[in-house]
């Protein structure tokens, strides 16, 4: 069974909430948070890589988070559209990952949040 997942923890909330970015890069570095944390449940389940995760496993996923079922409304329309956003997240965590020269799995929220406020200085 599945733990319980929070979007972002308190903590997590905070160090995005003091980072010097935009509302649109604001909830960009929340949802690449959010997806790695479901990226790293979903390869510690079924031995696959973050790299290799495919959008159909993301789908089943969502469909037995039980912290997702009590919460929200779930149907095949959130299904997709929820898998879009995590998936969506990955480019932009690989990136991290090679600029940090780390694997990506060992991505903290840290160095998530300082990537996306570097990247927020460049634009």
């Amino acid at each position: 069974m599945q733990q319980s997942i929070e979007f972002l923890t308190p903590e997590e909330s905070a160090q995005v909430d003091g980072a010097l970015l935009t509302s649109k890069d604001k909830f960009s570095t929340r949802l690449a948070i959010y997806s790695l944390r479901c990226l790293k449940q979903i390869a510690a389940e079924t031995a696959l890589t973050l790299e290799e995760i495919p959008s159909e496993q993301v789908k089943t996923w969502i469909k037995k988070d039980e912290s997702l079922k009590q919460n929200l409304d779930i149907d095949a329309n959130f299904e997709n559209f929820f898998t879009r956003l995590v998936m969506a997240s990955l480019p932009h965590l690989k990136q991290v990952a090679q600029e940090s020269s780390i694997p990506l799995q060992d991505l903290t929220v840290q160095q998530v949040v300082k990537w996306f406020e570097k990247k927020g200085k460049i634009e």
